[in-house]
Order: C-alpha cells, then sequence, then structure tokens
C-alpha cells in the first residue's frame, strides 16, 4: 500500500503541511564536503596521477596509464553502429527534436545608433569550451546527453568534452552512440568529484572547461557548487518533481502513472495531484493501490509516494493554480480540458505540459524543450537548460564626439558625487569646454 498522504486547502494548517511536504535540504554534510575538498586538491596537484589513483579506487578497475582514461571517438562511432535499428531511430528522432528546439534559442547579437552617432549594442558569444558530466554504468542516460549536449553545439561552443564513469569497467553503449549522434569532441571515462575537478581545473590529459553541466551524485553536486566561481556550472538539482492539475476529467489509471513517473526516480522524489473534485482523488488513489503491485521499481516509487506525495483537495481551479504558484515544480501537468486558456494562471514552472495527452515522460525524452529544469521551488526565479546558458553577452558601447560631451558631464558629475576623481577627470579630459 502506497499510504499517500491527503491534504485539503481547507485544512487550518494546510500551509504548514504543505510547507512540510516541499522541505528537503541537501544531504551535503560537512564528511561529504571535506572527502570533496580532498579530491579537488588532490587532482590540483597531481593531475592525471591522482585522477587514475581515483579512478582504481572508486570505479573498480585499473588504469595504468592516463590515455587509459580515453574513449576513442571511433569507439562512439562503433556503439552506434552496434544499436538496433529501432534504437537507432528513436535516438536520431529525439536527437532531431531537441536541436530544433534549441535552434530557436539562438540569441543574435544587435545594436542601435543614437541621434547624436553613439553606438550601443550587445554582443552575443558561444563558450569556448564545456564539460559534460553523464552518470555512468548501469544507471546511465543516454538522453541526459542529448539534453546537454546539443544546446551546447547549437550554441556554437567549440569543444565538448564529456566524463562518464564506467564502474568495473562496464560502459553502456546507448550513452557512447548518443555522444556520437551529438558530435562530442572529447570522452574520458571518470566520474565523480574527480571529474569535476578535473573539468574545472585540468589536468595533463583533461583540458580545462569553462562551464560544467550535466547530474550526477550528491558529490558531483557537491564538487560542482565547489569549483563554481572556477568555472561556471548549469544549477545543483534536487530530487525529481512532478505536479498534476486535473479537472477531474482525466482517466484516473493516466495520472497515477503519470505521478508513478517522476517517484520512480529515487526515494526522493516528489508527486503531487491538485485537484477540487473529492471523488476523483479517491479514484486514483484506487489507480495507485491497483497500478503500484504491477510496477518493476515497485518499492522505490512506493517509499516516495509515502515520504513526499500528496494528493490535495483544493475550493476550485483557481487556487489549484495558486498553490501550483507556490509549489514552483519542475515538472506541472495541466491535465484540464482547456490547458492553452489555464496556462495564463501558472507563472512559476520548470516546464508546463498541457493536455490531457501530454505526459511528462515525452519531455523527458523527445518532446524537444530540454528536461534540464530548476527543481525544489528554483522554478520561481531559474529557468531549463537551454542554448543561452552556452553563450554569453559583451556589452558594446562606441560613444561619439558628440555624446562624449553629453555623457562626459553626466559622468563626471556622478564620479565626482562618489569621490572618485580619476574617474571625473578621466571624461571631463575629452570635453571641449
Amino acid at each position: 500500500m502506497a499510504d499517500i498522504r491527503k491534504l485539503s486547502t481547507t485544512d487550518v494548517d494546510f500551509d504548514a503541511q504543505l510547507e512540510q511536504l516541499l522541505a528537503w535540504e541537501s544531504v551535503s554534510d560537512d564528511a561529504v564536503n571535506d572527502v570533496v575538498k580532498q579530491v579537488i586538491a588532490d587532482i590540483r596537484s597531481r593531475g592525471d596521477l591522482a585522477l587514475m589513483d581515483f579512478t582504481n579506487r572508486f570505479d573498480g578497475w585499473e588504469a595504468k596509464a592516463p590515455s587509459d582514461l580515453a574513449i576513442p571517438v571511433e569507439r562512439l562511432k562503433q556503439a552506434w553502429e552496434g544499436l538496433s535499428a529501432e534504437q537507432q531511430q528513436a535516438l536520431q528522432h529525439a536527437a532531431d527534436r531537441v536541436k530544433a528546439y534549441a535552434e530557436h534559442q539562438k540569441m543574435d547579437s544587435w545594436q542601435y545608433t543614437e541621434a547624436d552617432g553613439t553606438v550601443l549594442g550587445q554582443k552575443v558569444t558561444p563558450l569556448d569550451r564545456v564539460g559534460l558530466y553523464v552518470p555512468g554504468g548501469k544507471a546511465a542516460y543516454p538522453s541526459s546527453v542529448l539534453m546537454n549536449a546539443l544546446p551546447a553545439k547549437v550554441a556554437g561552443v567549440k569543444e565538448l568534452v564529456m566524463v562518464v564513469p564506467t564502474p568495473r569497467g562496464e560502459v553502456n553503449e546507448l550513452v557512447l552512440a548518443a555522444a556520437h549522434v551529438c558530435g562530442v569532441d572529447k570522452v574520458f571515462a571518470v566520474g565523480g568529484a574527480q571529474a569535476v575537478a578535473a573539468l574545472a581545473y585540468g589536468t595533463e590529459s583533461v583540458p580545462p572547461v569553462d562551464k560544467i553541466v550535466g547530474p550526477g551524485n550528491i558529490y558531483v553536486a557537491t564538487a560542482k557548487r565547489t569549483v563554481f566561481g572556477q568555472v561556471g556550472i548549469d544549477m545543483i538539482a534536487g530530487p525529481s518533481e512532478i505536479l498534476v492539475i486535473c479537472d477531474g476529467q482525466t482517466d484516473p489509471d493516466w495520472v497515477a502513472m503519470d505521478l508513478f513517473s517522476q517517484a520512480e526516480h529515487d526515494e526522493d522524489a516528489q508527486s503531487i495531484l491538485l485537484c477540487p473534485d473529492a471523488d476523483y482523488l479517491k479514484q486514483v488513489e484506487a489507480s495507485i493501490e491497483k497500478l503500484l503491485p504491477t510496477m518493476q521499481r515497485r518499492e522505490i516509487i512506493e517509499t516516495a509516494l509515502r515520504a513526499r506525495g500528496a494528493l490535495i483537495h483544493c475550493r476550485d481551479m483557481d487556487e489549484a493554480a495558486k498553490v501550483s504558484n507556490f509549489i514552483s515544480p519542475e515538472h506541472l501537468e495541466l491535465s484540464v480540458a482547456e490547458p492553452d486558456k489555464y496556462v495564463d494562471k501558472i507563472k512559476h514552472a520548470g516546464a508546463i505540459f498541457m493536455g490531457r495527452h501530454t505526459c511528462e515522460s515525452l519531455g523527458d525524452y523527445c518532446a524537444g524543450p530540454n528536461h534540464v529544469l530548476p527543481t525544489s521551488r528554483t522554478a520561481r526565479f531559474s529557468s531549463p537548460l537551454g542554448v543561452y546558458d552556452f553563450q554569453k553577452r559583451s556589452s558594446l558601447i562606441m560613444v561619439s564626439d558628440e555624446g562624449s560631451q553629453t555623457l562626459g558631464r553626466t559622468a563626471s558629475i556622478l564620479a565626482r558625487g562618489e569621490g572618485l576623481e580619476a574617474h571625473a577627470r578621466s571624461a571631463e579630459y575629452r570635453l571641449k569646454d
């Protein structure tokens, strides 16, 4: 029995219950931080030798030379050629859709000229080199390769360096094939905090990158947080989340399975249903009990639903939207009759899945938009990973002779008001009277 909790917005203590339900703290404790700091320091001081030592210790296979850590590009092509025709078609189909969507996100440089001839603008340039962390072994996700690598390539990143752990020497053929489809330039069979450190600071074999993207365990997440500033990072992601808003007209089995789709990730994942129809909530609960025994990852789903899941009864659909905006979910399904109208009520969500036929799992693999999304209520202020994360902007300023007279006087007054004489005089030198 899943024993999922039932809440109502009419409960006197609903706000407190909701806060408790949403609470999630990173498990990055002092012990984890200490290990990560030591690993980073060792990589910085010993380079490839440290990378080999950590790989041999944690991944259970023996790298005898730094060259053993590199996976040749030819091996990626071999993995692609070894896939079944069905797998090739699915991988290519997903890649084509992700790339097509990303093409719409590209930012272009722009500029304009003012009346006095002063030119202002913005120059957009891609990052030079990006590092992609991919979980390895049997727990590998080729979809993560597509979602992280393709926006970088569309942005024009010159070099994409992928790191993927290979526990006991095991490689995931789909992950390597996905790297081939995406045109990944270099791949190294390393993982953990040591891989993040190598990407951030470089070793004799691994080139230093400008930004690190991709999911990982708590040591990887902690390492990314630690090296931030030396390099950019995408985000520090929490457990996966799904929030379904339903008007009570969708097949309850569909909604139950949608809740399962995130709960099966891990025991900390969160699945919530909001609906104003109390009878429908009971129907979904019955579907959960009926379908749960059929699930391969039953124990994980059951634990997640019991610990962090909820069926929430609300007064009406407007209140459902208000609660959703507070939760700011990673994935939001609008399983309603007119989603195109209802979506206007939504302010905060990583990705919005509109309509009864738009299950969240399509977004995970092949719909097109990125599945790297803000979690833990960070959708209030952050966005999905996209091409814009691999481009940077430089301001363009070219002041004309005439413009320097007007701007120079303004700058002089403000600079002297701040007590910065050199700033003021720098502008004043260019004034004609």
